[in-house]
């Protein structure tokens, strides 16, 4: 939720940034958790911070207990009985260490992407990146119970699990980029912040209703409560099928609240009466935790910063929508190399003037017997996209592009086919220094090449496919920076699609969808 967001930008913001004496910040400050779950992580060199914010679809709070049956009731989201792990809203904040505008990025929670092990059960597997806390909280929590005596020890052993494999898969799915710290905040947060602050402002570029989240608003600007703000977040249906309503403009509407609930603690006093600011401290030791790294009163001042609009926010792209294989629940496909190239460009962008070039792609040899042989890749190397970047490889080469899936984790590789594909099995292999198989389970005309640890490390792939062990093309094509993003708050036709790279700017009061 937008609100679980907020709070961890918000919270150590009212913690040090608005005059409270020194001993209510330290006695809050002792009342939020802390964790040691990505001490081991890779980190940023230099200044740089990059702050990977968690919002949990749980029904407890931080500790594990369950919430007042009154803000059950208002959340409109189920008690305790629903049991959920997930980190349905996923957000980098990037922290420049020469104090440039920072970056806030939103990952769609149904992205399907390769998990971190241990949400597989130590096998490499694929699902919604939300999934990764909470398949490996649940595995943490079974592996451990009967050993852990306290159900609040092991709430926490598990959690760190959770927190350790959702923070790798995001890294990963980003393309190698270090989380330096985590901000995990719980569903009751966004309605206990709603509350402090309401009536919050917000505004709509059409007037739209949604039975399931309990959404009715008209067009333009108007101000809701906090029941209302929950409506608001939660909304990704309209019955006018023409507005088009994705996952991905749910994401848009919780950037929207975010900078508009900013704006109104700038502008309302909220942080100078002391009832208001008592109230949100005790959201934040109920309901967040942090990294122990986390130097809480130097990102106050850094949070200051980011909620008086020195902040541009984006949210992820997708190619498509599509349905799990597995178990059938809807999915966003994404190209990471894709992704990859935006996330590097949105952190890393081109300084003004700078000249972009473009460098000749590798040179390909074609398999003239590959026309019309569907090539399909099972990716068990553990390298995040080299799958995909096969595929897209062998096709300059003649092959009919087919499916890259990820598979257990193995150390040797092998090439079968079906009937019809030998001439071009055995010419792969050859170049790949594998043995090409036959076999009845390959469809005709197909060829199954299964990628393992030291195929994928070696000199062949690198030279006579064109990809890097790490699935990067090994020369690339262009360095010209991704087009740039759509704005999320446009009308008409230029309105973000439902799959585009959006942007939003972190003040004022953004009008979306």
């Amino acid at each position: 939720m937008a609100g679980r967001t907020l709070i961890a930008l918000v919270s150590t913001l009212v913690l040090v940034g608005t005059g409270a004496a020194w001993r209510v910040y330290d006695h809050a400050i002792k009342g939020v958790t802390t964790s040691d779950a990505i001490s081991d992580g890779p980190k940023s060199v230099g200044q740089e911070q990059n702050i990977l914010i968690m919002g949990l679809d749980s029904r407890l709070d931080e500790h594990g207990n369950p919430l007042p049956q009154d803000m059950y009731n208002a959340l409109h989201a189920g008690d305790d009985s629903v049991v959920g792990m997930n980190s349905n809203v996923l957000m980098l904040i990037h922290i420049p260490g020469d104090g440039s505008k920072s970056t806030a990025i939103s990952i769609p929670r149904d992205d399907y992407v390769t998990l971190d092990p241990a949400s597989c059960g130590g096998d490499i597997c694929k699902g919604k990146i939300k999934e990764a806390y909470g398949r490996a909280y649940f595995a943490a929590k079974q592996k451990y119970e009967g050993t852990i005596k306290s159900s609040e020890a092991l709430d926490a052993k598990a959690r760190d699990a959770g927190r350790k494999a959702e923070a790798s898969t995001v890294t990963k799915f980003l393309g190698d980029v270090p989380i330096d710290h985590f901000v995990e905040v719980t569903l009751a947060a966004f309605f206990q912040v709603a509350q402090a602050v309401q009536p919050i402002t917000v505004c709509l570029n059409e007037r739209t209703q949604d039975k399931f989240s309990g959404a009715d608003f008209v067009k333009g600007p108007q101000q809701i409560n906090a029941s209302q703000a929950m409506a608001f977040v939660r909304q990704r249906r309209d019955p006018d099928e023409s507005l088009n309503f994705t996952d991905l403009d749910r994401t848009r509407r919780q950037q929207a609240f975010i900078v508009s609930l900013a704006s109104k603690l700038q502008s309302s006093g909220t942080m100078s009466s002391p009832g208001k600011l008592m109230n949100l401290l005790g959201v934040a030791q109920q309901n967040m935790a942090v990294d122990s790294g986390l130097d809480l009163g130097k990102f106050a001042a850094q949070a200051s910063s980011l909620m008086s609009g020195g902040l541009t926010l984006f949210t992820l792209p997708v190619d498509d929508f599509g349905n799990d294989p597995s178990n059938g629940e809807a999915i966003n496909i994404v190209d990471t190399d894709k992704i990859h190239a935006y996330v590097k460009n949105l952190l890393n962008p081109p300084k003004p003037g700078a000249a972009t070039t473009t460098t000749a792609p590798p040179t390909t040899t074609a398999i003239s017997s590959a026309a019309g042989i569907v090539l399909n890749v099972v990716n068990s190397s553990g390298k995040n996209g080299l799958g995909g970047s096969l595929e897209k490889a062998l096709a300059d080469r003649g092959f009919t592009q087919g499916e890259a899936i990820t598979g257990t984790a193995r150390s040797s590789s092998t090439l079968l086919y079906g009937s019809g594909a030998e001439q071009a099995a055995t010419a792969l292999a050859g170049q790949l220094g594998l043995t090409a198989t036959k076999s009845s389970a390959i469809s005709s005309q197909s060829i199954q090449l299964t990628v393992g640890t030291e195929l994928a490390g070696s000199d062949s792939l690198t030279k006579m496919v064109g990809v890097t062990g790490d699935g990067s093309s090994e020369t690339p094509t262009s360095t010209t920076p991704p087009p740039p993003p759509v704005s999320a708050t446009n009308l008409g036709a230029k309105a973000p699609a439902p799959t585009d790279l959006s942007s939003m700017n972190g003040s004022g009061v953004p009008c979306v969808k």
